[in-house]
């Protein structure tokens, strides 16, 4: 793997590419949650910590869904490593299947996390919403309100993953 960037090397990367004060103050938080998640396993916490700060680096040409494949564009172009570019481009929702993305105008692939620490980044983000800390249930009313239930079911299974691989439900971290 290539090297990682430190978090003071991801923040300067976040505003050479444009990213708002908001998408930074949002990227930290979701950077907090992740590694307080992260501690509890055997993830890489340096790549989770990384991860999470750069998971919305696409937010720096777009606000839509497309972010993430923005992002994983933008990654690639500077360097980043693969396992960054995977957590970058796979963290939108709790995953999006490839038939859902194809529905949402997303280049037709899977954007599901596989490996423990997009699992952790992708969650983590699914816990903050501006810079503030919130229960997955928060997020789950918002998925079913907008009529997302394969998004919500996602959601509930990476939840429970995560919470019994730490040993606590994750509302508690």
């Amino acid at each position: 793997m290539k090297n990682v960037p430190s978090s003071e090397e991801c923040i300067a990367l976040l505003k050479k590419t444009g990213c708002s004060d908001d998408v930074i103050k949002h990227c930290i938080a979701v950077r907090d949650v992740a590694v307080k998640i992260a501690k509890r396993t055997n993830a890489d916490i340096k790549l989770v910590e990384a991860g999470a700060l750069l998971h919305d680096i696409g937010r720096s040409k777009t606000h839509g869904i497309n972010h993430a494949v923005e992002g994983a564009k933008i990654a690639k172009q500077i360097g980043l490593s693969d396992e960054i570019v995977n957590i970058i481009e796979r963290h939108i929702g709790a995953g999006i299947p490839a038939e859902e993305a194809k529905k949402l105008g997303l280049p037709v692939k899977d954007y599901l996390p596989i490996t423990l620490e997009e699992k952790i980044v992708c969650h983590a983000d699914n816990l903050v919403e501006g810079d503030k800390r919130q229960k997955i249930e928060y997020e789950l009313e918002r998925a079913l309100q907008k009529g997302f239930k394969n998004y919500a079911l996602r959601l509930v299974i990476l939840h429970k993953e995560l919470s019994e691989i730490c040993g606590i439900d994750l509302n508690k971290i």
